[in-house]
């Protein structure tokens, strides 16, 4: 058995493995609409989508769960969850508990129905386990009651271990707590930050550099980078991906291409 993930554009990714009544399916951060581009016409920033989505949200197979690691519309969209949520009743929606409300408004779905997560908690989707981690949107962000904004999500199933960051940038202890866990593949968005997109209400992420620099610190073999392709003014071209200084630092870089799938079989 393995784990097969299609990339939808962005941070979105399709988890499939075989599961004990076939094939299970879980996603992860799905921006399958055009949502923004409405919400920012006009704007220094428009989201106008480069890329199709290659999946809808009613035509997707029955899922176990969506994870969305923080409420920034293309990682928690409405017309995508909504429709989904819909279609599915058996669906249920994990996020950060810090932004519950959030995910309840904009899934319109039951409470009951969602699984609201903080920094260690696990919980369990058919044959994905799911543990939740911090992340660091160029920072780390609590609540009031201390709880992360964004976060990140390790998968385990089939005896291989994803790790899909969320929207993240470099945080204290980061390696020393994915060093612990044995990741196998990291899903690590590589579209970069500066000082403009920030002004204009756009955190960044992890530059490619900054990517590979952390799988190799934490032991991770297979680096796939994602978040870039979508919106002109928040990509990165992939050819600048330096693939040779990934080797050198003993890592496998897998490029995904939009609505491929990549087998990410165990590679330790």
């Amino acid at each position: 058995m393995t784990v097969r993930a299609q990339w939808l554009g962005q941070a979105g990714f399709w988890l499939t493995t075989a599961g004990p009544d076939g094939d299970a399916h879980l996603l992860v951060d799905p921006y399958l609409s055009d949502s923004l581009a409405g919400k920012y016409a006009g704007t220094t920033f428009p989201h106008v989508r480069m890329l199709p989505t290659p999946v809808t949200a009613t035509g997707l197979p029955p899922l176990l769960a969506v994870l969305c690691s923080h409420a920034h519309t293309d990682h928690m969209d409405p017309d995508t969850l909504v429709p989904l949520m819909a279609a599915q009743p058996e669906l249920r929606l994990a996020c950060p508990r810090a932004v519950l409300g959030e995910a309840l408004r904009r899934s319109r779905a039951p409470r009951s129905r969602l699984d609201a997560l903080a920094d260690g908690d696990r919980v369990e989707y058919g044959p994905f386990t799911v543990t939740a981690l911090p992340a660091a949107h160029e920072e780390r962000l609590l609540d009031s009651h201390g709880d992360d904004r964004f976060l990140g999500y390790v998968v385990e199933a089939a005896g291989t271990r994803v790790y899909h960051s969320g929207d993240c940038t470099p945080w204290d202890g980061q390696v020393e707590r994915l060093g612990e866990l044995a990741i196998d593949v990291a899903l690590l968005p590589v579209n970069g930050r500066d000082a403009h997109r920030l002004a204009h209400g756009v955190p960044g992420n992890f530059d490619f550099a900054e990517a590979v620099e952390l799988c190799a610190a934490a032991g991770i073999p297979t680096l796939v980078p994602h978040h870039w392709g979508m919106f002109d003014f928040n990509t990165v071209d992939p050819a600048t991906f330096d693939l040779d200084a990934a080797v050198r630092r003993g890592v496998t870089v897998r490029v995904p291409r939009h609505g491929d799938t990549l087998d990410l079989r165990t590679a330790r």
